[in-house]
This record gives C-alpha cells, structure tokens and sequence, in this order.
C-alpha cells in the first residue's frame, strides 16, 4: 500500500501537492487551488514539506481575507464596481510581498561524515575526567575494542548487522586475555586470535559490561549530532548472565589464611575481615582516619582523600575499632598512610597466590569474601540488616518495617557500633 499524505500525491516519481483555495480567497486570487512541486521521492521528506505549505496556505488565506475586509471599508461602491475593487485588491496584494509567492525548499543538509575513531577519541577524553581511574579503566578497554576493529568506518556506514558481528567476536575473547605482556594492548581481531589457544572464554556478564559501555558510546554519538540513531540499540543481547555471589571463607580458610607469614599481607587481611573495609578503603587509610572516641575506644573514619575516593556517598562512614587490631594500628600509625607501599592490585594479587599456596581454590573465593565474612558475622550474632549496613557503607538498607533507613532515621549511635564489632570474634585456631 502506498503511503498517504493530505493534500499531496506522487507523480512520476515526485510529490506534487494541491489544495483548493476556499472560494473567497479563489476569487480575490484568481486561481482555483495552490499547487507545486514538493521537489522529492521521499516520502518522509515530502511529509515534511507538504506540512510547510499547509502552514503557509494558512497564512495566505488569513491574510487575503484581511486585506479583503481593509479594501471594502475603504470603497463604499464595492458591490457596484466589484471588478475595479478586485482589481485593487489583487494590485495591494502583489505589493505586500504578494500571498502568491510559492514555498522554497531548501536541500536537507547532509550529517557531516565522522570517523568512528576521531568520535571515540574525544568520547574517551570526556570520560576519562568524569570517571575514577578504575572505571575508566573499564570503558577504555570496552571502546578500544570497538574502535580498533570499526575505526576507519565512519560512524554512520555501521548496521544492526555490525553490531551482531561485534558481539559474536567479544564472545570469543578470553578472561586471561592482559594477564601477561604478549595479549596487553591487542585489537579486537588479534585478542580473537590469541583467546583460540586457550578453552576459556569471558562470562555473560562481562560481554554485557563491553556491549553496555559501547552503546553508551554509541548513545552520545548521537546526543552529539553525529549519528541519528544507535544502529546497536535493536540488537538483542542473547548471552546468559549467571550470578556468581562472593563465597563466605569458613573458619578453617580464615584461620589458613591468617597463618601466612607475610606480616604486612597479614594485617590487611585481618583488618577487612573485623571491620567489612573493601580493599581500596584500607589501603587509603591515614593516620588522621583513626579518630579517639574517649571511652569507646578508636574508630576508623572510612572517607575520600588523596589516596583514594569511595565507591558511592553512603561508604562514608565510621567503624569502631576491633580489639584485636589494636595494637597492629597503633604500630602502623608511624606514618602518613596506614599501608603505605600497597594498592588493591597487589591485594588481590598476593591473596591469589595465598589462595594457590593453601590449596584453598574455590570458586567465589576472592579478597572481596572478607567483607562478606564480616556481614555474615554480625548476622549471624544477631544484628538488624539496617545496622550492618550503616558499618559497611551500604545505601539501601531497609528496615524491618520496609522504611528505607537512610532517609528516615539519623543513623545507629557510636555505642550500638560498639557493641557489634565487639560481639565479632575470630575462629578459635588464628595466631595473634
């Protein structure tokens, strides 16, 4: 069926619009209908201008009306010399820029041709000053990805089908893929390549983080005018996300791990376990962050410094103290920072190793599981989930009643702290 648009049919190719005039205006105008070509075969443009040429028919008719009436007051012997008063009527109209002046069309402007790699340039450096170094981290490698392979195209030339072939390739790609100098800085075609040598292939969830953060990209191209539309956004993403939770350690892992005999490994590992710290948190400790609170002992301030920023406003916060950390603060307190030669890579890093070297290779089971250790403490001693999450820089508690805490309520008091990290204790077996 071939489209419909009022007062306008295709001829030969070409739009032609025709609209009677209504017979007041006919007369003074001396022509039945306005009529012209629409100057296109397309028929979403033609749409367009046909509705340019409804308005300035409107216009016409409004304005021949008036100078109708303005001529009649002024000839009293209108209806006896109709034709010299038409004739008048004409002549004033063609004067004031005459109602029979036709429309202009304009050719559209093309969209400026951008290369794929230019916009993902200037999309990077924008990112990299809104996002923390760790983030940006993330979103360099997805977009580089996807300029390495689709860099020389210009950002209007790609397709759905693209952006299928973009994610049958990511889908290939191995998790072992930077963990050694000879894959660090591949393009995508060369990161296929080399994941082939190897069984193991990316999670669902991490192809859904690369294929989020480029149509992210892809989205600001065209809030930028530099596409009309994200060719990816009706591309359905197939692969299936899995949910792989952090493991709880057990009291036999806790008690193997604290026996490692590196001191400085050791203490970090101990202060996430009996304060829920994440490991950018404890490395970014000063000796300012330990705050006396008179008979309740020392808190740790956790809040942004030079050393780090936290992960979102709720994770400021302040934890009490464990006893059994006492004395490992006091002696580390010499300093500006609490751990000062260690960053979160050489964290996870060395509790890999310690995780090889004891045997204890399970899944879930990563440094982040010392956290989810200490919530499963204070659970299990009893503690509401609103107030595990004030300790732990959760945003989102709700209380037993289902009232969001953080809006309603001023927080715990530093005694209720207290009182809950002091009721944590380590299995039996752990060497002070």
């Amino acid at each position: 069926m071939s489209a419909q648009i009022k007062y306008a049919y295709l001829k030969q190719h070409t739009w032609i619009y025709r609209r009677n005039w209504p017979k007041d205006v006919a007369l003074v105008l001396g022509a039945q209908a306005l009529k012209q070509s629409l100057k296109t075969h397309d028929t979403s443009l033609a749409r367009v201008r046909a509705a340019e040429v409804n308005a300035s028919f409107e216009v016409k008719v409004s304005q021949v009306r008036a100078q109708a009436t303005e001529t009649a007051q002024t000839l009293p012997d209108w209806a006896g010399d109709a034709e010299h008063a038409l004739g008048r009527l004409r002549a004033s109209l063609e004067t004031s820029e005459g109602v029979l002046e036709r429309a202009a069309f304009t050719r559209p402007l093309r969209r400026p041709k951008v290369l794929v790699s230019t916009s993902g340039r200037s999309y990077l450096g924008l990112r990299s000053n809104e996002l923390r170094p760790g983030g940006f981290k993330s979103v360099r490698y997805s977009v580089g990805l996807f300029l390495s392979h689709y860099g020389e195209r210009s950002l209007c030339s790609l397709t759905r089908d693209d952006g299928r072939a973009f994610l049958s390739l990511v889908a290939q790609l191995s998790p072992l893929l930077g963990r050694s100098e000879s894959s660090q800085g591949l393009s995508l075609e060369q990161s296929v390549r080399w994941s082939s040598y190897s069984p193991r292939r990316i999670t669902g969830r991490t192809q859904k983080r690369i294929w989020d953060q480029v149509n992210h990209f892809l989205n600001w191209a065209v809030y930028q005018g530099q596409l009309a539309q994200n060719p990816f956004s009706t591309v359905a993403f197939e692969a299936k996300i899995r949910k792989r939770p952090y493991a709880v350690p057990t009291d036999e892992e806790v008690v193997r791990f604290l026996g490692t005999q590196d001191r400085g490994f050791r203490a970090v590992l101990l202060l996430c376990l009996l304060s829920g710290l994440r490991a950018g948190e404890a490395v970014g400790l000063l000796r300012d962050d330990l705050v006396s609170k008179g008979n309740l002992g020392t808190f740790l301030h956790v809040r942004p410094n030079h050393l780090r920023l936290l992960k979102t406003d709720a994770a400021e916060r302040l934890v009490p103290v464990h006893p059994a950390l006492q004395s490992m603060l006091v002696e580390r307190a010499g300093g500006d920072a609490i751990f000062p030669d260690m960053t979160v890579n050489w964290i996870t890093k060395r509790f890999s190793d310690l995780r090889q070297q004891t045997g204890l290779e399970r899944p879930g089971l990563v440094f982040h599981s010392t956290r989810k250790w200490f919530i499963t403490q204070c659970e299990r001693t009893g503690v509401p989930e609103h107030f595990t999450a004030s300790l732990v820089g959760h945003k989102s508690a709700r209380s037993e009643n289902g009232i969001t805490y953080g809006i309603y309520s001023a927080g715990i008091s530093d005694e209720q702290r207290r009182s809950i990290v002091d009721q944590i204790r380590l299995p039996p077996g752990v060497v002070s």
